[in-house]
């Protein structure tokens, strides 16, 4: 195999340090709604950018939807204050991370604070994501997300249980022949 693959390479123009990298590894997709290590928020993670090579992600639920006096989360913390009223439900926090080695690589916005970190996701399993970011490549920290399943199977599911199965239409009653009276003797 090695043998047919140089002789491919050669004949091909390609050089073994060409072929190399596209052999290695490639990088695990991320793809999915993942819950965040506090249990918050659940954050959807989508192929984008040019030709999917990237990743960006978006808040789909949120623990605790509304404030105190029932109005929508929106992104109070923000630094630019036209930007503060944007509802948190939606709010993009990963955008456009680019893919490298076995992880994905960017800038994650943390709306708590109203800061963009540096950060890099790599799936740690088929269920965690790990998510390491840094401030000023100083102050660093990391959690792991858990794949949920997708908030639209979740309300599909949801409607599913909750609706109770349709009742099987009642059998009519199919009237009994009347019984014959007995002749008269």
């Amino acid at each position: 195999m090695r043998v047919a693959l140089t002789a491919a390479c050669l004949l091909s123009g390609f050089t073994i340090a060409q072929v190399v990298p596209a052999l290695a590894a490639p990088t695990q997709d991320p793809s999915g709604t993942w819950l965040t290590g506090d249990g918050r928020a659940k954050v959807r993670i989508d192929r984008c950018g040019p030709g999917g090579a990237n990743i960006c992600g978006k808040v789909v639920w949120l623990k605790s939807p509304t404030t105190e006096d029932g109005a929508p989360r929106t992104d109070i913390k923000n630094p630019d204050p036209k930007k503060r009223s944007r509802p948190a439900l939606g709010l993009t926090l990963l955008d456009n991370l680019k893919p490298e080695e076995s992880k994905f690589s960017g800038e994650i916005y943390n709306a708590d604070e109203g800061k963009l970190y540096q950060v890099s996701l790599e799936r740690e399993s088929a269920f965690e994501l790990s998510v390491s970011g840094c401030l000023l490549k100083i102050l660093c920290g990391s959690q792991t997300w858990t794949r949920v399943p997708d908030v639209n199977q979740q309300a599909t599911n949801v409607a599913g249980e909750a609706a109770a199965p349709a009742p099987k239409p009642a059998a009519k009653a199919v009237p009994k022949p009347a019984a014959k009276a007995a002749p008269a003797e």
